[in-house]
């Protein structure tokens, strides 16, 4: 879609279109989509990041908790969104060995036990050797630390998806 296009779309289609850039959570698209026209889609990817960071730390969390496991339960079944379904392709995480799997599996279960909250990481940014040393790294980390790095993960992820969707 056009910069054009995605101005002059009604305020339903807009938040229909761009929903899903930020998993499960349109409300980040119905909070930017009067602030249109955008002149760039930098401009966009601001406005989207800004609405999110002035959110509150409820809407944060459930951002956060918006997003699955990587290579969990979802995968397996077939039940992520198609976004979240290509990026975690991309590391191959559809199709991990049972030893493989169950290392994620771990990790997913110890990092939500100890957060409360999915481990978030941009998969198109890395391999899967460096996503699991990130899991590894980041349970040492606290709540706070967490929230803060989840909420920069989501916004890669919700750049990367703005840069597929939105033509310059």
């Amino acid at each position: 879609m056009t910069l054009n296009e995605l101005n002059t779309l009604t305020a339903e289609s807009f938040i229909e279109t761009f929903g899903s850039i930020y998993e499960h959570s349109p409300w980040v698209a119905e909070g930017v989509a009067p602030l249109r026209p955008f002149p760039t889609r930098a401009a966009l990817i601001s406005a989207m990041q800004e609405w999110v960071d002035r959110a509150t730390d409820d809407q944060k969390l459930a951002l956060i908790r918006a997003h699955p496991d990587l290579a969990g339960k979802l995968a397996r079944a077939g039940k992520l969104t198609a976004e979240s379904t290509r990026e975690q392709a991309g590391l191959g995480l559809d199709r991990l060995s049972e030893d493989e799997y169950e290392r994620f599996t771990s990790l997913n279960t110890a990092y939500r036990e100890r957060f409360g909250f999915p481990f978030i990481i941009c998969a198109r940014k890395h391999t899967r050797a460096s996503v699991l040393e990130a899991f590894e790294r980041r349970l040492e980390h606290d709540e706070a630390s967490e929230i803060g790095e989840a909420i920069r993960q989501i916004h890669d992820i919700a750049r990367l998806r703005l840069h597929d969707a939105v033509e310059e």
